[in-house]
């Protein structure tokens, strides 16, 4: 088989990206309906969110592994296959332990995937980095939004039955386990084993780094969890509430993929983080103690603050270290570190629901994580700045 163009190459990272975040950001729109269905408390509904973050960031220092044996581009084709499945599942999800167990499987296909994306990019598109991160982190931010946005009146579409709104989105999935399937196979070398070893655990920085993005990742879980909620609780109708939370996924898309250009084209990622964080502090505050105030403004800001932050967090490895060896360490322990640690934020935030009775003090708790992660953005900014 021929050698695959660019905009092939190109074309397979953009829809493996994209369904990366639907099953995932889906469950936003309906979770108090399906916990109300299902008699489940918000601490246990919240798992749904919470277990795929776990599975993120606990497996992906097997990725390279996996690859190694079956070859990037089929490793990620059974990604693929794993999260149509996983989202098939949910045909079934009047059961909560059908629903419980398609979260796990759907965790551990993205926690494969995620990293063997990064050296898929590596791969092809070196001299283009900065471009190329932009669209993966754009089609993250089309898939969540999408999965926001979508689901509702997908719902609706299939006689008001959330199962079958939810197992819809295994349609984009299906799609791209068949364009991965076509793309020609090559197996690791035994340099992408070592990869996947010798984290640098003793490097200060990478811990800045692993816990900026654990916080950056954590907020987006828990409000990809919780907000329509807040929203609903504080006298908002839940057709405002969701849709106030699809501005906020949809405001992610321009800063993903804007983000990182200015980045690259200015080398201000550091300040522009420092903004990120500013702003997502703000409006969580707003959400937290006015949500009724301007609330299509602040889903605006919120959407974009924590969708550069994260596209921003992404890059920060290419620019810390400086071979591809080194950056694949990096961001190996980026994503273990960060997504374990992200997985307590919606569960924690749906226990404080629980106990508080009302969903103000953990998004005060939220808005504090936010502070921390623009004052974490703030300490990066003197280190060192490898082009």
């Amino acid at each position: 088989m021929n050698a695959p163009s660019r905009a092939l190459l190109l074309l397979a990272l953009v829809v493996a990206a994209i369904n990366l975040r639907p099953g995932i950001t889906s469950l936003a729109p309906l979770i108090e309906r399906i916990a109300d269905e299902l008699a489940l408390n918000r601490s246990l509904i919240s798992l749904t969110t919470a277990l795929p973050v776990l599975c993120m960031g606990l497996l992906a220092p097997v990725a390279p592994r996996l690859a190694l044996r079956l070859g990037l581009e089929r490793t990620i084709a059974l990604c693929m296959g794993v999260i149509s499945a996983a989202l098939l599942m949910r045909l079934a999800g009047q059961s909560s332990t059908v629903l419980i167990a398609s979260a796990v499987l759907l965790g551990a296909a993205i926690a494969i995937a995620g990293p063997l994306l990064s050296g898929f990019i590596k791969r092809h598109f070196v001299g283009q980095m900065g471009t190329v991160v932009g669209w993966y982190s754009l089609s993250m931010a089309v898939g969540g939004a999408a999965g926001a946005v979508l689901t509702a009146p997908a719902t609706q579409l299939f006689g008001d039955s959330w199962p079958r709104g939810l197992a819809v989105w295994a349609l984009p999935a299906v799609v791209g386990l068949l364009l991965w399937l076509w793309l020609p196979n090559r197996v690791e070398s035994s340099e992408a084993a070592e990869a996947g070893s010798g984290l640098p655990w003793n490097q200060p920085r990478a811990w800045l780094i692993s816990c900026f993005f654990a916080i950056q990742a954590g907020l987006f879980y828990a409000l990809a969890t919780w907000a329509v909620a807040r929203y609903h609780e504080a006298g908002l109708t839940l057709l405002h509430s969701n849709a106030l939370f699809s501005i906020s996924m949809l405001m992610g898309m321009p800063s993903a993929f804007l983000l990182p250009w200015l980045a690259q084209r200015f080398g201000n990622r550091y300040a522009l983080l420092v903004g990120c964080g500013l702003v997502s502090s703000l409006s969580l505050a707003m959400i937290t103690f006015v949500p009724t105030f301007a609330p299509e403004f602040w889903a605006v800001s919120i959407g974009f603050g924590l969708g550069g932050s994260f596209a921003l967090s992404l890059v920060l490895p290419l620019y810390e270290a400086g071979s591809p060896l080194a950056v694949s360490r990096w961001t190996a322990m980026m994503l273990c570190m960060g997504y374990s640690m992200a997985c307590l934020t919606p569960v924690l935030t749906g226990l404080a629901r629980d106990l508080a009775g009302h969903y103000q003090l953990p998004f005060m708790v939220l808005t504090s994580l936010a502070l921390l992660m623009t004052a974490l953005a703030w300490v990066m900014r003197h280190g060192p700045r490898h082009s």
